[in-house]
């Protein structure tokens, strides 16, 4: 009996360590494509820069909800910058106005996470 949970323990472990390897050399070959790589932001023409800063409710967190959406506005095309504070729960983008507007930056600040979870308030330009 201990002869077959040994030799099923070793099955059991072999398996798993081939099946790991398949997976990191995947990962690598992903990193080797460069599917990773930083995006390079346009510049945006100063007469087409606008801030605007607005009120986020319902974030719980400064990492997981206030950087989340921080580098979700990063990410958008025509975004300068953006930053989120969480205590304050205020954000603030430069963004270019010939890209973006208002109502687009809310609706991806509301969409993140379930789509129910942050909701926009007193925006200002």
């Amino acid at each position: 009996m201990n002869v077959i949970k040994s030799i099923s323990a070793m099955l059991l472990a072999s398996l798993l360590f081939v099946g790991c390897k398949e997976k990191s050399t995947e990962a690598v070959s992903d990193a080797a494509t460069g599917t990773a790589a930083p995006k390079v932001k346009k510049e945006i023409a100063v007469a087409n820069l606008q801030t605007a800063s607005f009120t986020i409710k319902g974030m719980t967190c400064a990492i997981g909800c206030a950087k989340t959406i921080q580098e979700e506005l990063n990410g958008l095309e025509g975004v300068q910058n953006a930053t989120v504070d969480f205590d304050k729960e205020l954000a603030t983008v430069s963004f270019d106005k010939t890209v973006l507007n208002p109502e687009k930056l809310t609706k991806v600040v509301e969409a993140v996470a379930d789509g129910k979870t942050y909701k926009v308030s007193n925006m200002k330009l």
